[in-house]
């Protein structure tokens, strides 16, 4: 299956030790949405917005990665899963169940994730404004 990361499952070593079977394909924009951080984790979450996107990497992961991703993104108490089409393909990314005000992210997490868009090469333009929303 298809699966869209847009957070610290960018970080290409992470997630390979959290989904084993998974393969980074390539870097995607997901058009009519912004990124934005909230929470009591402060973590990564994407929102509808027109005209914005939100980049991140395509990944091919397994039955097993999606079940491991499932218990990492508490789904389906902070987390739901989200669906869209890519070139005709269905994607599966999460997005939180509660929109909560912004949060700025903690430093190591925010790292995690701008490793992530240094190993999916995601221009961080798109990361910055998300900051400071």
């Amino acid at each position: 299956m298809l699966y869209f990361a847009y957070g610290s499952n960018l970080h290409h070593s992470q997630m390979k030790k959290r989904c084993k079977d998974s393969i980074f394909l390539k870097k995607i924009n997901l058009k009519d949405f912004r990124l934005t951080f909230r929470s009591k984790y402060r973590a990564a979450d994407i929102e509808p917005n027109k005209n914005s996107v939100v980049p991140g990497g395509l990944f091919e992961i397994s039955k097993s990665d999606e079940k491991k991703l499932d218990i990492y993104e508490d789904f389906p108490i902070l987390y739901k899963k989200f669906y869209f089409n890519y070139n005709g393909k269905k994607v599966m990314t999460y997005t939180m169940v509660e929109k909560t005000p912004f949060r700025f992210p903690t430093e190591r997490y925010l790292n995690v994730v701008k490793r992530g868009y240094k190993d999916c090469d995601l221009d961080k333009k798109h990361l910055e404004k998300a900051l400071v929303s």
